[in-house]
């Protein structure tokens, strides 16, 4: 961690933006998915959104963290 994101002098972790990117970013495909009807091919839905969350708040994470721009 490079340092905390000041929002009106709250102290906020990085890894609550991660969290925020990835929950948008899960609804977008989710919505996508649905338009496009292949919710029809998977087997739990429930588990694949959280995994589709878990591997978005990975992603934004690593990019953050590698990011030379970020505090």
């Amino acid at each position: 961690m490079r340092g905390e994101l000041d929002v009106a002098g709250v102290f906020f972790s990085p890894l609550m933006l991660c969290l925020l990117i990835g929950f948008f970013g899960r609804m977008l495909v989710s919505r996508l998915l649905t338009a496009l009807n292949l919710y029809r091919y998977i087997w739990h839905r429930t588990l694949f959104d959280l995994s589709v969350f878990f591997v978005l708040v990975g992603l934004a994470f690593a990019i953050l963290v590698a990011s030379p721009r970020w505090p």
